[in-house]
């Protein structure tokens, strides 16, 4: 009984302090300490069960995870280095010391599960410090974890869906290069992530990787927009030098070399002094000194001190968007150096023989470098030289039909009009932007004045737009429908791209019914389907054309720089597929490409038109009627001092003129018996 009182008073105390205990503030910690003391790598997931040891270039990163200052990182990196592991500890972290809301994609729902089951799950069970924030009765989910404070979603990153309806301070994607160019054709997985940050405090986003293919690689772009893209350095000890590990290469005398073709002689050559080490050698130097140093040389991250520094030692505000770039295999312990070298030895012999998949996964899972493939683009510069002196809205002799793609944007029409003569011979004779809303039903008349528009031949009559599509593959597809539908009979088509290979050009139509203020039209618009990769590699050879005649390519020196910029936007690149190696058509510059995409609709118009089909009589026909005997052919051009005062006057669309008083069909729509087998078709 006598110990009654003591007992009663423990209790007392106990339960004040566990009701004190929301009040209490934890020291905050970089994630680098905080791991070492409290992160655990469980048996399922890791060669070594027991408590987490970071390696030195991990806590660069890991720390600016951590640091507020920071609000986005970027990590480019190989396979063997960790980074899953310290993703890891950060969800840890979030949970369990700072209380924050996190999201994870992966790149698919397979993955997800995949890393939910052999990683995240494990360590929620092993992890120590988490169980202070685990509802007991709470059950997860694979998509959602739940915390004292905090919550975890974890999510595929293939539909648009996924990063929909959450609200979160930390948003992560892992394996960053292996999502979509574009989710569901709405935009980039990384920025629409960023878009569940907002109104966070502090919000940060993480985007890390083993990267793919130059030009198409995610990481890249983020990497080049970065206030400070780092590099590890070690110490050389024979000159004292910092320098990062650099693979080197035949025609250089620093980086990795051997004797012959032995592995087990790989050794690190300094580009400094040229003294090597050994891999020994590097794991006893790795520490000293070394850190992260941007390339651009105005920042230093000393990871000891947990200080953001400048060359001169002064300490400095972290940069807001940091990358980490090149963290490759040979700064491991996982890999030796001799199995490197041994690996490329390997890779090298079979892309001597024709196999170069050995090889590009060397460079991007090992060297932590972009595979930069071999694509056919046409040359934007070379293409804007050869533009010729022709005005906008005329049609130099050779032209005979006029088509046109147009684009629908949120606030805009685009609008790429082709003259098309014998042999399918091309000349640009407009591009234009009509600023508009699409939404708005009478903002189209802006468009059926454009296509009513009169084109001047040199031979001096007037031409019009015979055949237009408008694609419909935007925000505005009900209105294009309901647009092209009701002007059928001038052969306005509403399309839709087919990037599928080997599509026909001019695919099969189907019929839509157009929901229109609710309600629902019987008769439906005709919906063409367009091989665009098809029709891409036909543009592209004609490009390759260097001589006027059948399939060359024609420029009017009044084109703007951003036409040819948009019309070689895209590059036709090798890819992997269940069939074997096929071309497809990418966006790598990752630019507008509305003229491309406007000129692909507008060799539609021609296949509609069946001017693939024209014999030489057809042609002869047509040019009798647009450019007859009596023209004369060889007339001087204009002065250009003329036609640029003009110019300066001159609307940003052609004016349409009445049509000529006569039944008779007038002489400005030459090619009568296209329009006459078109109708008839109708």
């Amino acid at each position: 009984m006598s110990h009654a009182p003591n007992e009663t008073l423990r209790a007392v105390v106990s339960a004040v302090a566990a009701g004190l205990s929301p009040l209490t503030t934890v020291p905050p910690q970089p994630l680098s300490a905080w791991a070492e003391e409290n992160f655990f790598l469980s048996a399922e997931a890791s060669h070594i069960q027991g408590r987490w040891h970071a390696y030195p270039f991990q806590r660069g990163w890991m720390d600016a995870f951590s640091n507020d200052d920071i609000e986005e990182v970027t990590v480019r990196k190989a396979k063997r280095v960790g980074y899953t592991k310290t993703i890891l500890a950060f969800i840890a972290y979030n949970a369990a010391h700072r209380r924050r809301k996190q999201a994870l994609w992966q790149p698919t729902d397979d993955d997800r599960d995949s890393f939910v089951k052999s990683e995240v799950e494990p360590m929620l069970r092993d992890v120590q410090a988490l169980e202070a924030v685990t509802l007991p009765g709470r059950e997860a989910t694979m998509k959602l974890k739940t915390f004292l404070g905090s919550v975890l979603h974890l999510l595929g990153g293939k539909a648009a869906r996924a990063y929909r309806r959450i609200t979160v301070a930390v948003a992560m994607l892992d394996e960053a290069d292996a999502f979509d160019q574009k989710i569901e054709k709405s935009s980039d997985p990384i920025t629409l992530a960023r878009g569940r940050l907002e109104g966070a405090p502090f919000p940060k986003l993480i985007a890390g990787s083993t990267v793919r293919v130059k030009g198409l690689s995610h990481i890249e772009y983020r990497e080049e927009h970065a206030d400070a893209r780092m590099r590890y350095q070690v110490v050389c000890p024979h000159c004292s030098a910092e320098h990062p590990l650099l693979w080197g290469g035949k025609d250089v005398r620093h980086g990795f070399k051997w004797d012959g073709v032995d592995p087990d002689t790989a050794r690190h050559v300094c580009p400094h002094c040229h003294g090597s080490i050994a891999q020994a050698d590097y794991l006893r130097i790795w520490d000293q000194g070394a850190m992260w140093v941007s390339e651009c040389g105005r920042y230093r991250y000393d990871h000891h001190q947990h200080r953001w520094t400048d060359a001169h030692g002064a300490t400095v505000r972290a940069p807001r968007h940091v990358a980490f770039s090149e963290a490759w295999t040979a700064y491991s312990p996982q890999r030796s150096w001799s199995d490197i070298v041994r690996e490329f030895l390997e890779a090298s012999t079979k892309a001597k023989a024709g196999e170069t998949g050995p090889l590009e996964g060397f460079v991007n899972e090992t060297l932590a470098q972009y595979w930069e493939e071999t694509v056919e683009r046409a040359d934007e510069h070379a293409l804007a030289r050869r533009a010729e002196d022709y005005r906008r809205f005329t049609v130099p002799f050779g032209g005979l039909v006029l088509v046109a793609g147009v684009d629908v944007q949120d606030d805009r029409f685009e609008v790429v009009v082709w003259a098309i003569g014998r042999g399918e011979e091309m000349w640009a004779v407009d591009y234009s932007v009509i600023h508009a809303n699409p939404a708005d039903e009478r903002d189209w008349d802006r468009l059926d004045a454009y296509r009513e528009t009169l084109f001047t031949h040199a031979s001096g009559q007037a031409l019009r737009i015979e055949a237009m599509a408008v694609d419909t593959g935007g925000h505005f597809t009900h209105l294009v429908y309901n647009y092209c539908r009701q002007r059928e009979r001038d052969r306005v088509f509403a399309v839709r791209g087919d990037p599928q290979p080997s599509k026909m050009v001019k695919g099969k139509a189907t019929i839509q019914d157009v929901n229109w203020r609710g309600r629902v039209v019987k008769r439906g618009v005709r919906l063409w389907y367009v091989g665009t990769d098809t029709a891409k590699d036909l543009i592209y050879g004609r490009l390759c054309v260097t001589q006027p005649g059948a399939g060359y390519v024609h420029f009017s020196k009044d084109l703007p720089p951003e036409f040819y910029h948009q019309l070689t936007a895209e590059a036709r690149v090798p890819q992997r597929t269940s069939r074997g190696i096929e071309y497809r058509w990418v966006n790598s510059k990752r630019a507008r490409n509305e003229v491309l995409d406007c000129s692909v609709y507008a060799i539609f118009c021609t296949h509609a038109l069946g001017l693939h089909t024209y014999t030489g009589a057809m042609w002869s026909r047509l040019e009798s009627t647009v450019q007859p005997a009596n023209a004369d052919l060889f007339a001087a051009p204009r002065p250009r001092a003329e036609t640029e005062a003009e110019a300066a006057s001159e609307p940003a669309i052609a004016p349409a003129a009445p049509k000529p008083r006569f039944a008779r069909r007038p002489a400005h729509r030459p090619h009568s018996f296209a329009s006459e087998e078109w109708n008839a078709r109708l």
